[in-house]
């Protein structure tokens, strides 16, 4: 939904019934509330960012029996409500139900509560993240009907997904020995954009001088991130669908060589950097099964699949679905860095010698989302959001450096934003989704041991709802997108900070109107995740709108900040995510 369901004052009646409304007892009052108090609840721009499992969504799952006492659902009802929650609830609650950012809805916790009680905090949501689900609309009252009495029932068990399904999706398109043994195109391969063109299942390959569409390519559903192989010729793109695809660049015209499903949601690939392994493997991360998978990097052969199912790194407790979030190669040893949510445990994974694989093992914090290196490459710097800390990692000596309070609402840094600060040296930072807090975190243990791994600075950008920032070594600017800020105004354009101001008291920003400069009249125009051509003169960012409306990419000239070009086409589709082959091979963010 997600539905994380807490103790909230002035919902369902009064506040000494309210203080006992908790998932773990209590039931609700049926009493109407007020409409300042049905304000209270609206969804906020951290409450929309919700990690939809909406792949898994589709997937035909085998529906339980109905147990003595459990509302009846007919089979079309169960389908329904079944995808409702993966695409809704899952996110915050888990697959199974067991709770993950949000409270379990076993059937334990919520018969103990009872229907109506589901149902009201479903219709109404709650200030701690819960949406409001039936006041804003977004289900129906007999939506929310159903989805109170499919909680009441023992949740559905989505199917595994092992060597045997891996091998069976397993395609070669172009066997390596077919392949160019040079270039054949004429490209800038480092100044192409490798678009995610969300709805329709494609990248386009845009040429960073020319603004041209080189090729558009059919991909996963949604393709998550786009990752380039060390040497520059592979791009690698993962759906949420979970499935990989590996385009060669030097091709005549850049195409797909070879496919390979690792579940059936993913969010994650990388390949290995480290000198002598360049291109030689690649690693992906699956939301469901819970699992990361080694492959052979020209062909995709899946050659090693890890379970990350196990104990919750504090609570010493199991968790039977712990996703694996963002993963990262070391520039330092033969090792990819693999961020698993729920359990709060980082791993480095050894991949040289996979057939005898070494795991090092970090506790740091529960919920690891995205991140980031510093400048230098040795510090990896991730957020678990959910708890609004970022945990520092020395990819030189494996161990962790430290878990640092960001003082903002639910980060989310993408890869975050390195630069020099004026006053306290390095720093790397990320914007929030819960607030409008940009902080700042000092990078450099040796020349400003005092600033390192500490929050040196905070900024006020615009509000909630950031996504992503950037900035580039040559760049004074730091660009702050607000992508889901309820504002149409403010989620249409981006905040920038001059860096070179920063050491001055409540520096100040500039508003670009990235949305107004596309041209586009219609839609809601979310502006996201500004990306550097190669040469860092110049910053692009996706316009952001409906299936069926225009979007755009709007270009900026980083020295001027006025409007370069607009990049329209109509197979331009819900762009979101840009990839530039040097920044994103080169970790320059």
């Amino acid at each position: 939904m997600p539905l994380r369901i807490q103790s909230e004052a002035g919902l369902l009646g009064s506040v000494a019934l309210v203080v006992a409304l908790s998932l773990t007892g209590g039931a609700a009052a049926q009493t109407q509330p007020n409409p300042a108090d049905v304000k209270k609840h609206e969804t906020t721009p951290g409450g929309q960012y919700q990690p939809s499992l909406d792949v898994l969504g589709e997937k035909a799952v085998e529906q339980p029996g109905t147990k003595p006492g459990s509302p009846q659902l007919s089979e079309a009802e169960f389908k329904r409500a079944n995808q409702i929650y993966f695409e809704r609830c899952a996110g915050c609650h888990g697959v199974l139900r067991k709770g993950a950012t949000g409270k379990p809805l076993t059937t334990d916790v919520t018969k103990k509560n009872g229907y109506e009680y589901l149902r009201d905090f479903i219709t109404y949501g709650s200030p701690a993240g819960m949406p409001n689900w039936g006041t804003s609309n977004e289900l129906t009252k007999d939506e929310v009907d159903l989805m109170a009495r499919y909680l009441l029932n023992d949740p559905a068990q989505p199917p595994e997904f092992g060597m045997a399904e891996m091998r069976a999706s397993w395609k070669v398109v172009v066997p390596v020995e077919q392949r160019p043994t040079k270039q054949m195109n004429k490209l800038d391969i480092d100044n192409l954009f490798s678009v995610t063109l969300r709805d329709t299942g494609e990248v386009a390959l845009i040429d960073g001088a020319t603004k041209q569409i080189v090729t558009r390519l059919k991909t996963g559903y949604a393709v998550h991130i786009s990752r380039i192989s060390a040497s520059g010729r592979y791009l690698y793109v993962i759906g949420r669908d979970a499935k990989i695809n590996l385009i060669d660049l030097w091709m005549e015209t850049p195409a797909t060589v070879a496919e390979l499903k690792v579940g059936n949601e993913a969010r994650s690939v990388e390949t290995s950097k480290y000198k002598g392994y360049e291109d030689k493997y690649a690693i992906a991360g699956a939301y469901w099964p819970p699992q990361y998978v080694l492959m052979d990097g020209a062909t995709l052969e899946p050659l090693k699949i890890v379970s990350t199912r196990g104990m919750i790194y504090d609570e010493q407790t199991y968790h039977p679905e712990p996703r694996v979030a963002s993963i990262v190669a070391s520039h330092f040893k033969p090792e990819f860095l693999v961020n698993v949510k729920e359990t709060g445990k980082i791993r480095l994974v050894d991949y040289s010698d996979i057939k005898n694989l070494k795991e090092t093992e970090i506790e740091a914090e529960r919920f690891l989302h995205d991140g980031g290196f510093d400048s230098s490459k040795r510090y990896f710097m991730v957020a678990a959001n959910a708890r609004s800390k970022v945990a520092v990692v020395d990819m030189k000596e494996s161990r962790l450096v430290k878990v640092i309070d960001t003082k903002g609402q639910t980060p989310h840094p993408g890869r975050g934003a390195n630069f020099v600060h004026p006053k306290y040296g390095p720093v790397w930072a990320t914007g929030h989704l819960g607030d409008e807090t940009i902080t700042l975190i000092g990078t450099d243990p040796e020349k400003h041991p005092k600033e390192a791994w500490t929050v040196v600075q905070t900024l006020s950008g615009q509000g909630g709802g950031s996504l992503f920032l950037k900035t580039h070594p040559k760049s004074h600017y730091l660009y702050v997108d607000t992508t889901l800020n309820p504002e149409p105004e403010i989620a249409s354009s981006v905040a920038v900070f001059d860096i070179k101001d920063l050491g001055q008291d409540k520096p100040k920003y500039k508003v670009l109107p990235i949305g107004e400069w596309s041209g586009i009249k219609e839609g809601q125009r979310r502006v996201v995740q500004g990306e550097f051509n190669k040469d860092g003169t110049e910053i692009w960012f996706s316009v952001w709108n409906g299936k069926s409306q225009e979007s755009a990419i709007v270009v900026v000239d980083d020295q001027t900040l006025k409007l370069k070009n607009v990049i329209k086409d109509k197979s331009l589709v819900t762009p979101t995510g840009k990839f530039n082959v040097l920044n994103t091979r080169d970790d320059i963010y």
